[in-house]
């Protein structure tokens, strides 16, 4: 996600945060159709065998497609970004398109940290907590497994609709208010989750927190460019992206010391909601920059006579 965050900075003047959404998307498209893939050859050869089809894929299909067709630039095939249309191509406009901050300086923003800060919630409540524990809590709570398991390839259908709508409400929209709407209702979907005891609240749970599961990424790749630049997005979004890692896996180890504590998930779940609502807060107090605006069309003066 972060190489395609800064493969769409570049290639595209509009219409950015969609085709995040559209990566989003097909992360999950992925999975649904990759994982039961491997499963069932590890189930008919082995898990050796597993990867190394796998392996081949990649080797054979993804990495020919890479280095044939995607380019760092546009301009190295003598093309302009998606939207950049004469009227965007004023002086104002290219500085902008070529800004970029180093890390030294990012890291001195408070934006920076307001990004990390909110993206390290992102991972604690989703793939560290609902990833690694919702099953083991859906199953502690009497669902069967395939109940759990569906529920759970339910978020991940709802991923490809939640993400793609995140890149479209994002170009609309704007991107902070959006971003922070998600996070209140992650915060609000992961309070209410200890009370589901029935099927139906298990599958509307993971309906509501499936759609924003992997979709607060277009909006906060697009803020990362929008603060600090679009030649600084793949490094500056690798290291706010690092602090979503280390939310996940911080968030793996809380789940299990808190189960192994309690007897339960519940306090784990509640404080993945608390932060999920002070996300939102933080995400609200982010300051873009103000867009250079497009350059006026010149006139030209009416011919008087002599």
């Amino acid at each position: 996600m972060v190489t395609a965050a800064a493969m769409a900075s570049r290639w595209f003047e509009t219409r950015r945060a969609l085709v995040m959404g559209l990566a989003g998307a097909a992360v999950s498209a992925g999975q649904l159709l990759i994982l039961p893939l491997a499963q069932q050859i590890e189930i008919w050869h082995g898990w050796r065998w597993s990867f190394t089809v796998m392996g081949a894929f990649l080797l054979a299909v993804v990495l020919p497609a890479t280095v044939l067709v995607f380019r760092n630039d546009p301009a190295e095939v003598g093309a302009t970004p998606y939207g950049w249309g004469e009227a965007q191509a004023s002086p104002a406009a290219v500085a902008d398109a070529a800004r970029a901050t180093p890390l030294g300086r990012a890291v001195r923003h408070p934006g920076f940290w307001l990004l990390a800060g909110t993206f390290f919630v992102c991972g604690y409540t989703s793939t560290g907590l609902i990833g690694v524990h919702l099953i083991p809590h859906a199953v502690d709570h009497g669902f069967p497994k395939m109940a759990a398991s569906s529920a759970m390839g339910l978020m991940g259908a709802m991923n490809v609709v939640g993400t793609t709508l995140s890149g479209y409400v994002c170009d609309r929209y704007g991107k902070r208010v959006p971003l922070a709407l998600y996070y209140f209702l992650r915060g609000l979907s992961l309070f209410f989750l200890p009370a589901v005891t029935d099927l139906t609240e298990l599958n509307l749970f993971a309906i509501v927190f499936g759609l924003n599961y992997i979709s607060t990424v277009p909006p906060t790749s697009m803020l990362t460019a929008d603060l600090f630049g679009r030649r600084s997005v793949g490094m500056l979004f690798g290291w706010i992206f690092l602090a979503h890692q280390i939310g996940a896996g911080l968030a793996s180890y809380v789940g299990g010391f808190v189960y192994d504590h309690t007897g339960t998930y519940d306090l784990a779940f509640l404080s993945a909601g608390v932060l999920g609502i002070l996300a939102a807060g933080m995400v609200l107090a982010i300051r873009e920059p103000g867009r250079a605006a497009p350059a006026p069309a010149v006139r030209s003066a009416p011919a008087t006579g002599d």
